[in-house]
């Protein structure tokens, strides 16, 4: 019994003393980790102090942690980006596209669509729109369709982002810092490469033209710029031979794809349209098809156009 009760004792003394060691560890630690962190503190403090004292250091700090935050925003919104690439967005592509498809076209229009599309090695469904938009602006200011079309035809080869050397722009080639003062209505000047706005400026142009000179063929010689020339580089004649492949067409007639356009006769002037329209001759189709030529290829031409100015 006295044994039992002696190592009651030792066992109790034992844990008194653990107890004891643990409290007294746990107070040392608390004391250690309190001192540590208030010399860590007043290091801090004493380094900010410091460094915002000088400025160059502090714009050297502002600018790194700039950076960090611009490289986070960066990944987020790349992130975001990558995420909504293929949303669709407020409008769909199909409302932003310019195209149609042909078959809602009358047979005229559509047969006109084809062959202008397989002529100039362009989609059927943004040809067909412009041609469904040629046909309204014609009957709406008095032109006939086919020039218009052929118009765009010589001047840009049915590219909506063409540009000459002197600025003409577009489909229709519009001197666009000339005539800025018509693309306000559709947002400025940036309109010009979007291919109706384009289309229904030049119509307008085209038909200040006309009216200007009196006469059909002397307006596409104030179109092109040569009003004041005695050449208007066969101009008129070429426009209006592509007219006459359209007409045939709209008679019925099969015109080949490859058809050329005739030479002009030197020293052209203005061409009688009785003359022209519907009357070129075909030459033999070539291996492959010969599409007017494209601005780049009229710049000496194109640098007449400067005369836009006069009108």
């Amino acid at each position: 019994m006295p044994a039992f009760r002696a190592w009651a004792r030792a066992k109790s003394a034992v844990w008194t003393s653990l107890r004891v060691f643990v409290t007294d560890l746990g107070h040392g630690l608390l004391a250690v980790g309190h001192n540590s962190l208030a010399v860590l503190g007043l290091a801090v403090l004493s380094a900010a102090f410091l460094l915002g004292g000088r400025a160059d250091v502090r714009a050297t700090l502002e600018e790194k942690t700039l950076g960090w935050l611009q490289e986070r925003q960066d990944e987020r919104l790349a992130g975001e980006e990558e995420a909504d690439l293929l949303a669709p967005g407020d409008i769909s592509a199909g409302d932003r596209a310019t195209a149609v498809d042909p078959s809602e076209l009358n047979r005229q229009q559509a047969t006109v669509a084809q062959w202008l599309a397989r002529r100039y090695r362009v989609a059927p469904e943004p040809v067909a729109r412009l041609v469904q938009e040629s046909w309204a602006l014609g009957q709406r200011v008095g032109l006939e369709p086919t020039l218009i079309l052929a118009i765009v035809a010589i001047e840009s080869s049915f590219n909506p982002f063409a540009q000459s050397a002197v600025g003409a722009q577009g489909l229709m080639q519009v001197m666009t810092k000339v005539h800025d003062d018509k693309y306000e209505a559709f947002g400025g000047n940036h309109a010009a490469f979007d291919p109706l706005t384009n289309l229904r400026v030049g119509v307008q142009v085209l038909k200040d033209c006309i009216a200007k000179a009196g006469s059909l063929e002397g307006g596409l010689r104030h179109y092109v710029g040569a009003a004041n020339l005695n050449d208007d580089g066969g101009y008129a004649f070429k426009v209006l031979a592509e007219q006459g492949f359209m007409q045939q067409l709209l008679k019925g007639r099969s015109v080949p794809v490859t058809a050329r356009l005739p030479v002009p006769p030197v020293g052209n002037v203005a061409t009688d349209a009785s003359t022209t329209p519907g009357a070129a001759t075909e030459a033999p189709a070539p291996a492959r098809p010969t599409a007017p030529s494209a601005p780049t290829e009229r710049s000496t031409r194109k640098t007449e156009r400067v005369a836009l100015l006069a009108r």
